[in-house]
């Protein structure tokens, strides 16, 4: 039984090798997104191979990944919370990386769902374990660009993705057609996702080697030993600061729907709209990610770290709050954009810009208002939220308007435009709605 929370906190971390950290880290995040974005350059020839509808596509990105992605983080949030977090992380690179690679040699539509399933699971170990890890290598005032750090992978990765993926994909078809053994022969898409997810199987032994933290901000049972929380325990933790944490689920849920949303279609939008190739889609797509996400997410991560030392306790959210309303009046012009292929690039650069500024501080955040011995359980909680809605509606949603709303596979662009603006607007009103009470808690556990 823990006693009465009161935080005890572990000396100052060595920022040197904490960074060394999170850069690793950064590089697993980075092949997490490129394993799982490479399918949005190819859905062409995955449609003609299979021939499926945009639904089926959707299905395939969001569902068939995020189904176990999400039913899984939540017991991996309570081994986070108990065991090596290096460990875990190692095993999941390594089960995600196979499994992207075993797409090349899906039979059918069945058999590439199972796949994504299989990259889900693995990639659900990654995030509550290497937040868990970062917030115990960084002081608060510096974990808001910590975080910005690691979460730049969603736009490195989802940018190589675009830019090494479109090359890929045109050297793969310059030669000879791939025979392997029992399957035969090998098209260049299935050919992309065995080149894409093998160096991951290195990468993983590569995150085992990392040393693991000291945990800090532990609650102390009577004995002054570190106490260990049952579920119940952990659940009036959570309970204790239930606005906070639904306001940082709720609105990181509708940011993933606009961002699934843009790294599935915002290509598909350029190809069908202009008739541009995948491979000028890819470069042009993948500067504007790579450059405006990054920025982005460093520009939020610095912002709610500067707010947080000139005493704004909600900085966080209010970072957050008022990026995604931007990203809303942004999205919102996409539909004039479409007029013209550069104005229509051009939202795109500066929404990818506003869309990143949130999660960063939001994983901060969460961090900050809760004892060390629940933060990845809290961690897998939100992500299991975010994640059910933003992978499963995010990529849905265009198709669904495409395919029973407007009917048009033309009108691409109208369905992406609402469902950004939408889902941006939404995110901004929740973070809003939370920030009172979050703040409340921040000044109760960092006095």
């Amino acid at each position: 039984m823990a006693a009465e929370p009161k935080p005890a906190s572990a000396a100052r971390p060595d920022l040197g090798y904490a960074w060394y950290t999170v850069s690793v880290l950064t590089v697993c995040y980075t092949l997490s997104f490129i394993d799982r974005q490479i399918f949005g350059l190819l859905v062409g020839p995955i449609k003609a191979e299979f021939g499926v509808s945009d639904t089926q596509i959707g299905l395939l990105s969001g569902l068939a990944f995020s189904l176990f992605y999400t039913l899984v983080s939540l017991p991996l949030g309570r081994l986070v919370d108990r065991y090596s977090r290096r460990i875990i992380i190692g095993a999941g690179v390594f089960f995600w990386s196979l499994m992207t690679a075993a797409c090349a040699i899906a039979p059918g539509y069945g058999g590439l769902f199972l796949a994504r399933m299989g990259v889900g699971i693995g990639e659900a170990t990654l995030a509550p374990a290497a937040v868990s890890m970062i917030s115990d290598s960084f002081p608060n005032d510096r974990l808001g660009s910590a975080m910005s750090l690691y979460g730049i992978g969603i736009y490195l990765g989802s940018g190589l993705a675009l830019l090494l993926g479109g090359a890929v994909i045109a050297a793969v078809s310059q030669i000879p057609a791939i025979t392997l053994p029992v399957f035969g022969e090998i098209a260049s898409w299935r050919a992309t996702f065995m080149i894409v997810g093998l160096p991951g199987l290195f990468i993983a032994f590569w995150a085992l080697s990392l040393r693991e933290p000291a945990r800090k901000n532990t609650l102390k049972a009577m004995d002054g030993q570190t106490a260990q929380l049952t579920i119940r325990e952990t659940l009036v933790e959570v309970g204790k600061r239930w606005q906070a944490v639904a306001g940082i689920a709720l609105g990181l849920m509708f940011q993933a729907v606009a961002l699934y949303s843009y790294m599935l279609w915002s290509p598909a939008t350029l190809q069908r709209t202009f008739d541009w190739s995948p491979q000028v889609t890819g470069l042009v797509m993948g500067i504007v990610v790579l450059i405006g996400g990054t920025a982005g997410m460093l520009a939020g991560g610095r912002f709610s770290d500067r707010g947080l030392r000139g005493g704004r306790r909600d900085a966080a959210l209010r970072v957050a709050a008022l990026s995604s309303f931007g990203g809303f009046a942004v999205f919102a012009l996409l539909g004039i954009a479409l007029q013209n292929d550069w104005a229509t690039v051009s939202v795109f650069f500066l929404g990818v810009i506003l869309l990143a500024m949130p999660a960063g501080s939001c994983y901060a955040a969460a961090q900050m208002v809760f004892p060390n011995q629940v933060r990845g359980q809290v961690m897998a909680l939100i992500l299991f939220i975010a994640n059910l809605g933003g992978l499963t509606m995010g990529p849905l949603l265009p198709g669904l308007l495409n395919d029973y709303v407007f009917r048009d596979e033309g009108a691409l662009g109208v369905s992406l435009g609402i469902t950004l603006a939408a889902s941006t607007l939404a995110a901004a009103l929740v973070f809003g709605w939370a920030r009172p009470a979050y703040r409340r808690h921040h000044e109760a556990l960092n006095p």
